[in-house]
């Protein structure tokens, strides 16, 4: 084997590999964090090596210096043009000097090449890096990946190598060998430190780590405890993303509104952020068009598959009658819940319900055709996606998003460790979405309801910016992203004067014009050298977006180049090289072998724990069952091989996918129903249909959901409204009323079709809600935004009482409409209320329950006043509106009745 490409644990004389372990050190102060990841490397062997060590950094991370220690001397990084910093570093390393060269891969991925380890001696190298702190909801989230996780490569094999990854080069991911380090089981681990000062006492919680806090006054030292690998080392495994959560702090104290950097001489930087508050807004929210895409590969097997299921559900639930939706799951190939977008009814929700509780985890993570399927579907509207999965065409996936995108937004959720983050992030930058990262000791449920209903939020297009009082120039980002309610918005800016005046944002939210005027002082002196960072690294994130071809791409190259030499930061075309130059002895000869130093396997990720033999390594006959055990054909894509065993010797790879069979693969048509052997599930409780899908195949039944079953208090109750349960009455009234109506809309076989039964109303069970599952009421929610209801009066009236019933249990635990989680259902049922009050007039008191109770409930002025005008012909609501006390008294006697 050629030593230069050997990888793996140990080299060819048994030492073991440079790497001695990784470092986190810096600080989280304020809005932003400055944090230094240091490498330490000791060459065992007898002869000078030289490392290749590919790792991962935030992908909005902007990396603001680079050194190496050698024999405790220091020697600062610069940022050259990158094939300059590649002949400077491999010119040092020729004539014997010591060196590190540092190179972007992907914006989440980097190679640090340290070049003539000395046999004995240590050596350092440290990579600093600029963060941007946003706070939402009084919380502040800092994550640090800590492995470059195996991905789906597709494409067929085809070009030179130009690195040591385990992956080889394909027409879709031609630096497929440059992102792809080779799987072990290594020995170094990770320790942190990190100083934690926002002036104020915080709480710090991790879902990824045991925490070691220290309390140094309103400060805190946060370090990492052990984990059983490494018991007496101080030190954890490289195997998940390390995740902090700071709460209970205060968004204003986090967030300075205006931060700015400027010596005696040149001009100045500022960073502004707004938090805008929009809930009041819009009065009549626009129709939708939703696409839901969610994996079902292998690894979402376990708790992440069926959490997806329950957040699907509550999603729904949050569509208003007359919204148009589909759901796409997909693995190898993709599947649709109908062949287009259908109109969001009572049937259409019930069978929606019924397909999402019979998807299945298996196979691969093929992403492209399902989301350019779902942004086609939906060209305006609003995509969905849900995925664990790394892949390694990140730039042919975005592209035909953006090449099949009106102007949809997508919005992502990128489940457990080492998902593909520079994918998702450029996703919501680009298509004015957003994206959420939910980690391992998270629920996905919660995380995806709350998402999801930021992205039916009021929200701010067609922005424009004009400065009064102060010039500011070279804005970024230049096209201004939209403005969302609670949702931080930042915008970098240069100054040549110093003054003060103000800036005003206009644009429309729906119809309605908007304006925000914020005061802006801008000194001429001060010193927060970050901001300058900040501003070049987004400055340069908007050129790279640009798109350009022939001359003026080049001249835009030319352009990001020059930005970043004179501001120090690494990019794709820029790279930090170092160089120890060394006299006498340390000084040496030859060309040092290359030790590509392995990484762990993602932590949960069981097709690398199934049967691993001596040497790392396991035999394709024992990888995890969900996987086929076929080679890929070509064209067919490339997938990660098994973990490399002593001596870097690296046994056929094995595709973590499953082959499907031909008739199995639907190309963006109606999904075929899952096989007959396996039973038919209810997919919600206590509304799920006893399903029978065309061609006399039922859905598959789910997993019993005990871990969402074990979740405390009342959010884990709300959850297990959305899990699938073993038996409930068929669809309602309205519904069977709706059938004909929906069948106009679709094929009738892409529906499943549902059979009467009898059901036990949420009005029927007033009585007991409180001490049943409260939050399963939720789950339970019609189409219309409404619950349905028995006893006497007409439908209107009978569900107008049992949703003032329902709202007025939930308003007892707190939940009202501007909950963070579940506000949006209770807005939707208040606006059911206030449609349906006209035809209560014949029932006056359940008119004065359901508008006190929408009363109760309601945030914002436009929706209480509309209440108000809706309840002036009720005299036993006159005055009470005025006073919370009587009113919540009056209604809690109403719904005894």
């Amino acid at each position: 084997m050629n030593e230069q490409a050997k990888c793996g644990l140990f080299t060819r004389d048994g030492a073991q590999v440079p790497l001695q372990g990784v470092e986190v050190s810096g600080e989280l102060l304020g809005g932003h964090a400055r944090v230094r990841v240091t490498q330490r490397y000791r060459n065992e062997e007898k002869k000078p090596v030289e490392a290749v060590y590919t790792f991962p950094l935030p992908s909005d991370a902007t990396l603001s210096a680079f050194s190496m220690t050698c024999a405790g001397r220091r020697v600062a990084g610069v940022v050259k043009e990158r094939e300059e910093a590649f002949r400077t570093y491999d010119t040092a390393i020729t004539e014997g000097h010591g060196a590190a060269l540092l190179d972007q891969e992907r914006p989440n991925v980097f190679t640090a090449q340290v070049g003539n380890l000395l046999p004995g001696e240590e050596t350092l190298v440290e990579v600093e890096f600029l963060q941007a702190l946003t706070a939402e909801e009084g919380s502040v989230r800092w994550m640090l990946p800590t492995l470059v996780a195996p991905r789906y490569m597709p494409g067929v094999v085809k070009g030179d190598r130009t690195a040591h990854g385990s992956a080889a080069p394909t027409t879709r991911v031609p630096d497929a060998d440059r992102i792809s380090p080779p799987i072990g089981t290594p020995d170094y681990g990770l320790r942190m430190s990190l100083l934690i000062d926002v002036g104020h006492e915080v709480v710090v919680e991790s879902p990824s780590h045991a925490l070691d806090i220290t309390r140094e006054g309103t400060r805190l030292r946060v370090g990492l405890k052990p984990d059983r690998a490494h018991e007496g080392r101080t030190e954890v495994a490289l195997d998940r993303d390390v995740v902090l959560n700071l709460r209970n702090a205060n968004p204003d104290v986090m967030l300075t509104p205006v931060v700015t950097h400027r010596k005696a001489e040149g001009p100045g930087t500022f960073a502004l952020t707004v938090v805008p508050d929009l809930l009041n807004l819009a009065a009549a929210p626009p129709r939708q068009e939703v696409v839901f895409v969610v994996d079902t590969s292998g690894s979402m097997d376990g708790e992440s598959l069926p959490q997806a299921q329950a957040a699907l559900r509550l999603c729904l639930r949050h569509l208003r009658e007359g919204d148009r939706f589909n759901v796409i799951a997909f693995e190898n190939s993709f599947r649709t819940f109908t062949p287009a977008p259908v109109t969001f009814t009572q049937r259409t929700l019930e069978q929606a319900d019924a397909w999402v509780a019979g998807l299945r985890a298996s196979g691969g993570t093929e992403l492209l055709e399902p989301l350019v399927a779902a942004m086609k579907a939906a060209p305006d509207g609003v995509v969905v996606l849900l995925t664990d999965g790394q892949v390694g065409n990140e730039g042919e996936i975005l592209e035909a998003v953006l090449a099949a995108r009106g102007s949809g937004r997508v919005f992502s959720f990128g489940i457990g460790t080492n998902v593909s983050d520079a994918l998702l992030r450029d996703l919501a930058r680009r298509t004015d979405g957003a994206v959420e990262f939910i980690h391992p000791g998270e629920r996905i449920d919660d995380k995806v309801v709350a998402q999801f209903s930021k992205a039916l939020a009021p929200r701010v297009t067609d922005l424009e910016v004009r400065f009064d009082g102060v010039e500011a120039s070279e804005l970024a980002p230049a096209t201004l992203p939209p403005l969302v309610d609670g949702t931080p918005w930042t915008l970098f800016g240069r100054y040549a004067q110093a003054g003060t005046g103000s800036v005003t944002l206009k644009g429309r939210s729906g119809r309605e014009p908007f304006s925000l005027t914020v005061r802006l002082d801008l000194p001429a002196l001060s010193d927060r050298p970050v901001v300058e960072k900040l501003w070049a690294a987004e400055r340069i994130r908007g050129w790279m977006d640009a798109g350009l071809v022939g001359r003026r791409a080049e001249a835009m190259k030319e352009r990001i180049v020059q930005l970043a030499l004179t501001h120090q930061l690494a990019t794709r075309y820029t790279s930090f090289v170092v160089v120890e130059e060394r006299q006498g002895e340390r000084r040496a000869s030859g060309t040092p072998e290359t030790r590509v130093v392995p990484v762990n396997a993602p932590a949960g990720w069981s097709m690398f724990k199934q049967g691993q033999q001596e040497g790392g390594l396991a035999p394709p006959q024992d990888v995890d069952d969900d996987y086929d055990d076929a080679e890929p054909t070509t064209g067919s894509g490339v997938m990660m091989p098994i973990p490399a065993g002593p001596g870097g010797i690296t046994r056929p790879s094995t595709p973590l996918r499953r082959a499907t069979p031909p008739s199995a693969v639907s190309r963006g048509g109606a999904a075929p129903p899952p096989p007959p052997s396996m039973s038919a599930p209810a997919p919600m409780a206590p509304m799920p249909i006893q399903a029978e899908a065309r061609d006399g195949f039922a859905p598959p039944a789910p997993k019993e959901q005990e871990a969402a079953k074990k979740k405390g208090g009342l959010l884990g109750r709300m959850i297990s409204a959305a899990m699938p349960q073993k038996s409930a009455p068929a669809p309602t009234e309205r519904a069977r009323r709706e059938q004909k109506k929906d069948k106009a809309e679709a094929p009738p076989e892409a529906f499943y079709e549902a059979e009467e039964a009898s059901m036990l109303s949420v009005a029927d069970a007033a009585d007991r809600l409180a001490a049943e599952d409260v939050g399963s009421v939720l789950g339970r929610q019609l189409a219309n935004g409404l619950w349905d209801g028995t006893g006497e009066g007409s439908e209107a009236v009978r569900q107008a009482r049992a949703t003032a019933r329902v709202l007025l249990v939930l308003l007892r635990e707190g939940i009202t409409s501007s909950h963070p989680l579940h506000g949006a259902q209770v807005k939707k049922a208040v606006d059911a209320l206030l449609a349906l009050a006209p035809q209560l007039t014949q029932a006056p008191d359940v008119a004065e329950l359901a508008l006190g109770v929408a009363w109760l409930v309601a945030a914002g002025p436009r929706t209480r006043g509309r209440i108000e005008q809706a309840a002036k012909p009720l005299p036993g609501l006159d005055g009470r509106l005025a006073d919370t006390d009587a009113l919540r008294q009056h209604v809690e006697t109403l719904a005894t009745r």
